[in-house]
């Protein structure tokens, strides 16, 4: 099973959830089994590191993201088994680019799992350090329900 999660730029939200998200993989011994990764709906940042604030947020949780920021590619939607997106901007987007219905169906929101509602991940990228924090709560409050999704569905 392989997971993307998207967000605008690929360097505040998206790898933090990817973070977030394999360390909840790790924890449940299905490294072998799920795969992540992360990438933007647009190429701004392409090459470059995560945010400092980003890295500094998952220091804080005992994350390290090495991850280079890239723009989505047609390929993903036949790579991935489910693209995560940030916000229903970034959904839209993706569901634009999709080739076909099939792939249009893999688009979800990561906070379709939040056990407190569905919503959007809001960018932190012109915050400070608790709206960095924020995105980390909500993507760590909302993957262990991701993950049980997909253990069921895969039988894991």
């Amino acid at each position: 099973m392989k997971i993307l999660f998207v967000c605008l730029g690929n360097i505040c939200r998206s790898p933090l959830a990817e973070a977030v998200f394999a360390e909840h993989v790790r924890q449940s011994g299905l490294e072998a089994k799920i795969s992540v990764d992360s990438a933007g709906t647009a190429g701004y940042h392409a090459g470059e590191r995560a945010d400092p604030r980003t890295r500094a947020c998952a220091a804080r949780h005992a994350l390290e993201i090495t991850h280079r920021a890239r723009a989505v590619a047609p390929a993903d939607f036949e790579t991935f088994d489910l693209l995560v997106a940030m916000d229903e901007s970034n959904a839209a987007d993706l569901r634009r680019r999709a080739p076909h219905a099939q792939a249009r169906r893999k688009v979800r929101l990561m906070r379709d799992w939040d056990p407190s509602g569905p919503g959007e991940v809001p960018d932190p990228y012109y915050g400070g350090d608790a709206d960095f924090d924020h995105v980390w709560h909500l993507c760590d409050r909302s993957s262990p329900r991701l993950l049980a999704e997909i253990q069921n569905q895969e039988g894991l």
